[in-house]
């Protein structure tokens, strides 16, 4: 601490303190010997020790302040362990750098957030929260589920450099059915069940008491308060050689039981155990008495259990004998999608024509056989997509009620499958179709090159030149789909732009006329205070063409022709999307592009459908299917969001959102440098020795043919090992051309092997894939890209590119 404080004193008090006492000691010195050498020797002396006196002060002031500037971690464990929040910190590379102990015991330390083991849904919204937080300082990431628990999580970016993100987790109290039975049951629901002369019970799968109602305490233990939690169910029960069942405390004069249960089902909990594996309901009842313990009509009883069972949460239902319904609680309706309404006749009634047949034998045979239970599939009317599970237990001693009905809502559940599959079958459509359109490339590229090669041997005026360029002009056409199928594939090259979306849509107003026709109106309108969009306008372009197009078609073909087609573009805040409580959209600020018409409108069971590739409304022969798809590709790997909404007869909008481009000042850097005038490239004359590496036969003859022409001397391989095998025997090549994929050694294989030989060769890959997606998969310098297809004279302006680029760099 001295060291520290000597150093913080002013610079010049402490250069002159040194100075006047050296000053002081020379001259004592000079009076006492009068030698100049020895006043010499003794200044050098104490300059030496001076300065190494002086190194090391400064390296016990660095040490000392280090220490002071090093976090202390423990400290921060200790004051984030906290009892009712699991804490987490994590730095920018995403990696833990403390937690508390209830993170630890309950998400572990393997996996830091946003990574942690929960369900797909949950870990996209850690995901989407992480972003916005390090964005926005803070996010909510809503209610995540990591096995059976619930937690609400938050985040805050914090820290001097605001480097560190820290993960707030609370457990959540989440809706419980069971918890929710054993309630009913201790309270007003178990007491009427008393009056009604039923002792009721929970069960656990093990055979042990969960909860029990007054009235079941006191049949079997005598006491009518007494907890029977924990105990053995069947120990309050016999069972005599009749297999009768009455109950233990009254031995073998006590009057005969009937007993029937239903399983309290979670359906979270049904998805991680089989149908044995829950707690039951069970029901006893006197054999051959009333209800109420007397002798009286049974019928009257079941005013009171209809009252036990309005109130549960379980959807439940009664029938008699000959199938007809008795009663069906609010939660049994609402899980049948007819909420609100009163039940049918019968429970057939509530499914579709092919399964009412089943439905009414699987209740008789309940209602008349042994006190079983099961369940049946069934699809309900309200939701014939899908098929449910429909619980039957046969009851006896009720009066007219012989069957107990059990039906789980499921709504939410089916909704949630029917995106995760929908997701699933688009996701397996791209890369099939990012497959097809490589395959389709390389087809392509052998046609055009063909006819390149014909055009320059046959002159305007052949005979067959106007058949080449036919063929020619179709292949561009077919080049053109492959484009569209790697846009639905999200597979496209986009060259993205800052721009303004009133510019785009004005760029093409006047192609929107004459596409759309005379008849229907072009409306355009703007909002104000439009935020900056970063995408490819040619790809904008192609997105507003396409759902013009569309919108014409629906038009042309609603009677006379006419109607209105109007695009405009809106100001969405993220205060705007709050509001919309958007599962999809983060939140954010969008600029909206909305394209509606008043057409035919689209009908609901096929507004699902209008994004899957090869999927329209139009008649046989009048469309592909590919141009919602297009759409769909461009705007997801834009960044952005599509919505659809129609109405028959009246119309459809859609409308796309595209989030607002904040630029970074790194970026602004980068924008400036490159609107610099970049220096002159020298030409290249042309001649050097390439090789060539292409497994598509075709594809590898018209380029090398189209080189060969250029005065290049081509080495051709129809692999990676071939290529690598004619390098190493004559390394003198110029230039390698490449495939990137190939059979037993791709391209990238064979080029990290060529630079271990020539770090400085250059690199000309040729794909019908990406180039972004190509270069975030290829780690390599040096490396250039032509996309396929291509032409002759493409593939020999990008060689002599490259060439000439290289050879300025290496001058």
């Amino acid at each position: 601490m001295r060291a520290l404080a000597l150093a913080s004193r002013p610079p010049a008090v402490v250069s002159a303190i040194v100075a006047t006492g050296l000053l002081l000691s020379c001259l004592a010195l000079w009076l006492a010997t009068g030698s100049a050498v020895v006043v010499g020797t003794y200044l050098g002396a104490v300059v030496v020790l001076g300065g190494a006196g002086w190194l090391m002060l400064r390296d016990t002031q660095v040490d000392a302040l280090e220490a002071i500037a090093m976090p202390d971690w423990s400290v921060t464990v200790a004051a984030i362990d906290q009892a009712e929040l699991a804490i987490a910190i994590t730095d920018r590379a995403g990696r833990l750098t403390c937690a508390n102990s209830l993170y630890e015991d309950n998400f572990g330390t393997a996996k830091p957030p946003p990574t942690l083991d929960t369900d797909q849904p949950s870990r996209d919204a850690l995901l989407r929260a992480s972003r916005d937080a390090w964005r926005d300082g803070r996010a909510d990431a809503g209610i995540i589920r990591s096995g059976a628990e619930s937690w609400a999580a938050e985040l805050e970016r914090a820290g001097r450099g605001e480097d560190y993100l820290i993960w707030r987790f609370q457990r959540q109290a989440s809706p419980d059915l069971i918890e929710a039975a054993i309630a009913a049951l201790r309270g007003k629901l178990g007491r009427a069940l008393d009056r009604a002369g039923i002792a009721a019970a929970i069960v656990d799968p093990d055979g042990f008491v969960i909860a029990n109602s007054d009235g079941f305490a006191l049949r079997a233990t005598g006491e009518p308060a007494d907890d029977l939690a924990h105990k053995e169910f069947v120990s309050y029960l016999r069972q005599d050689e009749e297999d009768r069942i009455s109950w233990a405390r009254e031995g073998k004069g006590g009057a005969p039981l009937t007993m029937y249960y239903m399983p309290v089902t979670d359906p979270d909990l049904a998805d991680h155990a089989g149908a044995d594996a829950h707690p039951s309901l069970m029901l006893l009842v006197d054999s051959g008495v009333g209800l109420g313990g007397g002798g009286g009509d049974l019928a009257a009883a079941v005013p009171n259990l209809e009252a036990l069972l309005g109130q549960l949460p379980l959807g439940l239902a009664m029938a008699d004998r000959d199938g007809l319904f008795l009663f069906a609680n609010p939660a049994f309706m609402r899980a049948a999608g007819k909420e609100g309404e009163l039940p049918p006749p019968y429970p057939s009634d509530l499914v579709v024509q092919e399964d009412k047949g089943a439905l009414a034998d699987a209740v008789r045979r309940f209602a008349q056989g042994p006190t079983t239970s099961g369940d049946v599939a069934v699809r309900l009317s309200a939701q014939p997509e899908e098929p449910v599970s429909l619980s039957l237990a046969g009851v006896r001693g009720l009066g007219d009620a012989a069957v107990l009905l059990g039906l789980t809502d499921t709504s939410e559940e089916l909704r949630l499958k029917r995106q995760i599959a929908q997701a699933t079958k688009m996701q397996a459509v791209g890369q099939l179709a990012g497959g097809v359109a490589h395959d389709f490339n390389n087809v392509l590229t052998a046609i055009l090159g063909i006819c390149d090669l014909m055009l320059l041997r046959h002159t305007p005026g052949d005979s067959d030149y106007d058949d080449i360029q036919q063929i020619r002009a179709n292949s561009s056409r077919a080049a053109s789909l492959t484009r569209q199928l790697l846009a639905f594939s999200r597979q496209q090259t986009l060259r993205p732009e800052v721009l303004q979306l009133p510019d785009v849509v004005s760029e093409i107003s006047q192609m929107l006329k004459r596409l759309i026709g005379e008849k229907i109106r072009l409306q355009v309108t703007h909002d104000r205070n439009l935020g900056r969009v970063r995408a490819d306008p040619s790809q904008l372009e192609q997105v507003i063409v396409n759902l013009a197009v569309n919108a014409r078609d629906a038009m042309q073909s609603k009677g006379d022709g006419r109607g209105q087609l109007r695009i405009s573009t809106k100001r969405v805040t993220a205060a705007d999307i709050r509001a919309m409580r958007s599962e999809i959209v983060p939140v954010g600020d969008y600029t909206v592009l909305i394209v509606s018409d008043t057409g035919t409108g689209i009908a609901p069971d096929k507004l699902g459908k209008i994004f899957e590739p090869f999927f329209t409304t139009k008649e046989q022969g009048k469309g592909t299917g590919l141009g919602l798809s297009t759409v769909y590709g461009i705007v997801k790997q834009s960044g952005g969001f599509i919505f659809a909404d129609s109405e028959l007869g009246k119309g459809t909008t859609f409308s796309v959102y595209l989030p607002v481009y904040h630029e970074t000042v790194e970026a602004r850097q980068l924008r400036e440098a490159a609107a610099k005038p970049a220096a002159p490239q020298r030409e290249w004359a042309g001649g050097g020795r390439i090789l060539l590496v292409e497994d598509e036969d075709p594809v590898r003859a018209v380029a090398e043919r189209a080189l060969t022409r250029q005065g290049y001397e081509v080495v051709t391989a129809a692999d990676g090992e071939d290529g690598l095998e004619h390098f190493l025997k004559h390394d003198k090549f110029d230039l390698v051309v490449s495939d990137v994929v190939m059979p037993i050694m791709d391209g990238p294989a064979m080029v990290r092997k060529i630079r271990e030989k020539r770090a400085d060769l250059p690199i000309l890959f040729m794909s019908g894939y990406a180039e972004e997606q190509l270069r975030n998969e290829i780690d390599i310098s040096n490396m250039h890209f032509l996309p396929k297809p291509f032409s002759v004279a493409q593939i020999a302006d990008k060689v002599a590119n490259v060439l000439a680029e290289s050879n300025a760099g290496e001058g």
